[in-house]
């Protein structure tokens, strides 16, 4: 049979009152008496009832996480940052993997909500009009991580992708490169898809570097689309000197194509990827990257999240974090023409 506050109060001589001050970390208590009392529970094996004190405090200190990818080292990490920072503020987390499906994405919204979560961290790709129904619907607050909607409307954690993605192909017409062809995410991602790309765009147009379509690759950012990238641009009559990947698991896939293909990187070809995930620093070359901070979106964002939980103060819904390229060896640091 459960064992409830009654039989804990029974065993310790005390009231259920007390049991609950203890319970619930109240300092108004003798030491001695915390002492029977949490004997009790012990002996007992008391759990208190989550759902009930929920139900008393109209709060259930879970927080609902939603991801694309519980396997992708990029969502591992960013899940990494907003468990830490849950932990430190007496949160638990319900983490769900909606497998990339916008379907089910919305399905997990309205589930969470149903569990009466105090808030939700969601990272996803597109968000479209079914998302915004529901956030909008929504009696908790909600944070982005690592995606962001085209109004601005709901607090989000990112970098500036524009940028990175600008910064990422400077790199490499800074190295002498004028061939440089891009694998890219599906354009209905608003980030990896879409800015990254357009920051891409951006550093040509402004070197005066023709822009090439078949240099262009969207595809899902997988190890596979990289091959199958590097496979695409080597058979072009003009091949690209430099590829930019939007994502570092892409990015050893085009490594590893190109080898496969006899092509040396960076002596050949150049390759730069995006996120700075573990497994740049394990192929070889080690991979030159855009350092996403992907530990602190997640951390970040669950700080933000807590701030609306306990209605506090906050100075921006938007916050952009930092972001920088890591030169290792894809890259080299002046090219020879």
């Amino acid at each position: 049979m459960t064992v409830t506050i009654y039989d804990v109060a029974r065993e310790a001589g005390v009231s259920m009152a007390t049991v609950s001050r203890v319970v619930n970390g109240n300092p108004n208590v003798k030491p001695t008496t915390r002492k029977k009392v949490l004997a009790a529970i012990e002996l007992l094996g008391y759990r208190p009832n989550a759902v009930a004190r929920g139900l008393a405090s109209k709060r259930t200190t879970t927080v609902g996480v939603i991801i694309p990818d519980i396997s992708s080292a990029f969502f591992a990490e960013l899940a990494r940052g907003i468990d830490d920072i849950a932990s430190m503020y007496k949160y638990n987390i319900i983490l769900c993997d909606s497998d990339s499906r916008l379907d089910k994405e919305v399905q997990l919204i309205n589930t969470l909500l149903e569990k009466q979560v105090d808030g939700i961290v969601y990272m996803g790709r597109e968000i479209t009009e079914d998302h915004m129904r529901v956030f909008n619907t929504s009696n908790v607050p909600i944070v982005l991580a690592g995606t962001k909607e085209k109004s601005s409307e709901l607090p989000s954690v990112n970098i500036d992708h524009f940028q990175a993605g600008y910064d990422a192909t400077i790199r490499l017409i800074e190295g002498g490169h004028k061939r440089i062809a891009i694998v890219t995410g599906p354009f209905q991602d608003p980030l990896a898809g879409v800015e990254r790309f357009e920051g891409y765009r951006k550093a040509l147009e402004e070197h005066n570097i023709d822009f090439r379509q078949n240099y262009v690759i969207s595809d899902k950012l997988t190890y596979r689309a990289g091959m199958a990238a590097a496979k695409s641009f080597m058979s072009l009559e003009e091949t690209p000197t430099a590829i930019f990947a939007a994502s570092d698991e892409t990015a050893v896939g085009v490594i590893h194509g190109l080898q496969d293909m006899g092509k040396r990187v960076p002596q050949d070809i150049e390759v730069i990827g995006f996120d700075n995930i573990r497994l740049s620093e394990m192929v070889r070359p080690k991979l030159s990257t855009v350092v996403q901070p992907m530990y602190d979106i997640g951390a970040v964002a669950m700080r933000l999240l807590t701030k609306y939980m306990n209605n506090e103060d906050v100075d921006d819904h938007i916050v952009v974090l930092p972001h920088r390229i890591e030169e290792r060896q894809s890259t080299t640091l002046l090219r020879d023409e």
